[in-house]
């Protein structure tokens, strides 16, 4: 991706944007429903806001360039704010990528119908961005949303027995998930079916 810089600044200008407002909506959601769930500390981090650059994780951001999938900042939020600790951090986590899955939804409702215009490669990479960031997180390995929420749908032994499991490894196993092997990473080929069968319904 970050190749087409050097051979259409205007293509890599359409990237950056797609990127953007899918980790921003991404984020946003996070700090969003965390402060409605009763934990301030996103808000008293100037999280719950829509400027794409309170959300930028560098390496995360690095991530999506390069191989089209990534992450944004963590958002911060304190589980003893909330009234429901195990299930509101799962609701929370969820929020993230169900907003990119709402927002490409959104936007292919307008893609659809919308002439052929200067804005339709736009809206089509948007869509898949935003499809792109939300399969990602939803693999079950920290610090990806994924694991909060299987967290959060476990019941309370093997919960606590995951959380043990992925403290000590998880790092390690996602490392080996991203590393491309033999010119394609463990993730990719994960998650591109998926990711496929969602961007040919939205497009």
């Amino acid at each position: 991706m970050l190749s087409s810089l050097f051979l259409s600044p205007i293509s890599f200008l359409v990237i950056a944007i797609s990127l953007l407002v899918a980790i921003t909506i991404h984020e946003f959601a996070h700090a969003f429903i965390a402060d409605k769930l009763g934990d301030p500390t996103a808000r008293l981090q100037g999280r719950v806001t829509l400027n794409p650059f309170k959300h930028l994780d560098p390496l995360g951001t690095l991530m999506l360039l390069f191989i089209g999938f990534g992450w944004g900042k963590p958002v911060p939020f304190d589980p003893f704010n909330l009234r429901h600790q195990k299930r509101d951090s799962a609701l929370i986590a969820l929020a993230g990528p169900a907003s990119n899955l709402i927002l490409a939804t959104l936007l292919s409702f307008i893609f659809k119908s919308a002439s052929i215009s200067l804005f339709t490669p736009l809206l089509a990479l948007t869509i898949r961005m935003n499809v792109n960031l939300a399969i990602f997180n939803l693999l079950p390995i920290p610090p990806l949303d994924g694991s909060k929420i299987l967290y959060g749908l476990l019941p309370i032994d093997w919960a606590d027995e995951y959380n043990d499991f992925m403290s000590s490894y998880g790092q390690i196993l996602l490392i080996l998930l991203i590393l491309p092997i033999g010119g394609r990473s463990i993730a990719i080929s994960l998650i591109m079916p998926v990711i496929n069968l969602l961007t040919n319904l939205l497009l």
